[in-house]
């Protein structure tokens, strides 16, 4: 399980995107929700779209790794979906918070967290007005929380920085690949191996 963790402008979700099209073994997460579906979304794609009572039962029987409230809406990551993907050989990427990385690790401890920086606030904050989808206020409001985030690098196993867009990439499937052959994930992979060696 790999989470790439990165304030809004870092580049999180093209890095991530890139990295589904060059590598099939690869499954984003898809994270539940009792918010409605906005048009064109489908269920099981964008979100597992849930009503708060299943949600709220689901939480109570422990399926979710973290979960959160947002504006009123509930959203969780859930356990048994990663699980299914895990055991057909799946690696699983979460775009995650902070603060639900924290949660997964306390769960899962063996989970690589990965913090994408950018090379600067300032390239930060330019990123965010090129997308022209905020105000000023919102782009002020989030460099602020980008600032609070970034403070809790030192938690991440890996820190990329997104100066580049190739180069970040690369660096980002070289961890994928250096992740892949530790010693439990490489023994799960190839288990007629290692019962025929008895290990």
């Amino acid at each position: 399980m790999l989470m790439v963790v990165a304030p809004s402008g870092a580049g999180k979700s093209s890095l991530v995107n890139a990295l589904l099209e060059k590598d099939p073994s690869l499954q984003l997460s898809v994270s539940c929700t009792t918010r409605d579906p906005r048009p064109g979304e489908q269920d099981g794609r964008e979100y597992h779209f849930l009503s708060k009572e299943e949600f709220l039962k689901r939480q109570a029987a422990g399926d979710f790794l973290e979960s959160a409230e947002v504006h009123g809406n509930c959203y969780g990551t859930s356990k048994s979906w990663i699980e299914s993907q895990m055991a057909v050989g799946k690696d699983v990427i979460l775009e995650i918070d902070w603060q639900g990385a924290r949660q997964v690790q306390k769960i899962i401890p063996n989970a690589i967290w990965i913090f994408i920086l950018p090379p600067s606030i300032q390239s930060l904050e330019d990123r965010l007005r090129k997308r022209a989808q905020d105000d000023e206020a919102t782009i002020e409001r989030r460099v602020a929380a980008a600032r609070e985030e970034l403070t809790h690098v030192g938690e991440a196993n890996y820190l990329v920085i997104n100066d580049l867009f190739e180069a970040a990439l690369f660096e980002l499937r070289q961890i994928i690949s250096a992740s892949r052959l530790r010693a439990g994930p490489q023994l799960e992979r190839h288990k007629n191996l290692a019962q025929e060696l008895g290990l």
